[in-house]
């Protein structure tokens, strides 16, 4: 059964399948009429889950009543960019300035705020060194402009792992407390440290998990309240 579900499936993909497997796991085994990625000798369902949440409504729909999941999520850390050539000889490497963290998971967390808390559910997030591999150059399409080569992810080491089992476990991404007064979504942006556009899902899925609440306006800007802050 090894082969079924695993042609698709993209080196970072599997690497994270090896590094979470234990003795009497199971890998690709059909349930219902799903194959799942990772079936524990103790029963849970594992999922590895590289990009967005969305395509896993389906399979969590169908399962989650019944069994026990956890959906991982890998976030890239720390990246290195390695050059190969078309016969996989590295032509160079570096360090990339861009680092990742655990508040990346609400970029994918919106696809299903409200299923954090759901009794048979956990969400894993790994926070992994990688390397991306790309080739030799700058792709061009076929009408000659430069594309971005996204290359191939691969593992490297993981370098710790949060689990989110209930919303409060959410709110623990943040680092900080919420503000005690309304805020704005930008105002969330500069307590995080995050993008305006990250900040906005975070809120997104606060929201969601009944962590925040409307508290009018500021201008044209909507205004969310921490809940159980009113009146303090």
């Amino acid at each position: 059964m090894s082969g079924i579900g695993t042609l698709a499936e993209g080196p970072l993909h599997a690497a994270v399948k090896q590094w979470l497997a234990r003795p009497g796991d199971r890998f690709e085994v059909p349930v219902g009429r799903w194959v799942v990625d990772l079936v524990r000798a103790d029963g849970e369902l594992v999922e590895v889950q590289t990009g967005g949440f969305g395509p896993l409504g389906p399979k969590l729909d169908g399962l989650l009543d019944h069994h026990r999941m956890r959906i991982v999520h890998p976030v890239t850390a720390e990246r290195r960019i390695v050059r190969v050539d078309t016969d996989s000889v590295v032509l160079s490497e570096r360090r990339s300035p861009r680092r990742g963290g655990v508040l990346d998971v609400f970029d994918r967390l919106v696809a299903i705020p409200s299923l954090v808390g759901h009794p048979h559910l956990v969400v894993e997030v790994l926070l992994c060194r990688e390397d991306h591999v790309r080739g030799p150059a700058p792709v061009r399409s076929r009408s000659g402009r430069r594309t971005r080569d996204p290359g191939t992810r691969h593992l490297g080491a993981v370098l710790g792992s949060h689990e989110l089992r209930s919303p409060a476990d959410v709110l623990a991404l943040l680092g900080t407390p919420l503000p005690t007064e309304p805020f704005t979504t930008a105002d969330l942006a500069a307590l995080l440290g995050a993008p305006v556009g990250l900040a906005q899902r975070v809120a997104y899925c606060l929201r969601h998990l009944e962590l925040l609440e409307d508290a009018g306006r500021r201008g044209r800007a909507p205004l969310h309240r921490a809940v159980g802050t009113m009146g303090r």
